[in-house]
């Protein structure tokens, strides 16, 4: 991932991708994560599956502000969608409980730290800062594990690195719906992503297979007797 310092001109085909940090876009996520990201939202109304929506690692907030206008659209105003992040960043790594993130450099990005007050903000130009967006600020090894809801029928993690992911999975994941969906935005893009959701799925018997998006975004779908592996 380029930060826009480096590539300050505007590409259509990284916007697509998500392959750069956007000046004034809501996300970074490109077209193709979006896109999923209706389909499988839209998929767990139009399926009844029931469960909130959660998204860890919000950055502007535009992930949340597209399933808050889904639920909208869908009449869906029963369900939450918990907005969990730190708002000051990602963390250091620390190296002595999770070895695959020494070396990490996510918190010596300034660009990655948007206030709660910002993402609010952002929710209210759209006219969806609504009761059912709930904040859940601090870093995830602080709230996750102690978050009182369930069930879930989204999980989307956008953490970046290995504790990051793991400490979301470890706390969401017995909360989802069978035939709810994770989706995990790193996957493809850090190595250390990727081996929490593989060290994940292997520790817990999780054996549906990992569907992919573009380069780095994946997901996969819970199973039930209806959706089956």
């Amino acid at each position: 991932m380029e930060p826009w310092a480096a590539d300050p001109k505007y590409s259509a085909d990284k916007r697509v991708n998500g392959q750069d940090w956007p000046r004034a876009a809501h996300t970074m996520v490109g077209v193709k994560r979006l896109n999923n990201l209706i389909s499988l939202v839209s998929s767990v109304i139009q399926d009844g599956i029931p469960g909130d929506l959660i998204e860890t690692g919000v950055w502007r907030g535009g992930c949340c502000i597209l399933m808050q206008g889904i639920l909208e659209t869908f009449g869906e105003t029963h369900r939450k969608i918990f907005v969990a992040d730190s708002f000051q960043g990602l963390p250091p790594p620390d190296p002595a409980r999770y070895a695959a993130d020494a070396g990490d450099i996510h918190h010596t990005f300034p660009e990655l730290a948007v206030s709660s007050e910002q993402v609010r903000s952002n929710f209210h130009r759209y006219g969806l800062l609504k009761e059912n967006v709930v904040f859940i600020e601090g870093f995830f090894e602080d709230t996750l594990p102690k978050l009182d809801t369930g069930p879930l029928a989204i999980i989307r993690l956008d953490g970046d690195m290995y504790g990051s992911t793991m400490v979301a999975l470890e706390a969401l994941y017995p909360k989802l719906s069978d035939g709810g969906y994770v989706i995990v935005d790193d996957y493809g893009a850090v190595p250390a992503c990727k081996l929490a959701v593989t060290d994940f799925r292997r520790n817990h018997g999780v054996n549906t297979p990992i569907e992919l998006v573009d380069w780095t975004g994946v997901w996969w779908r819970k199973p039930s007797s209806i959706h089956s592996e």
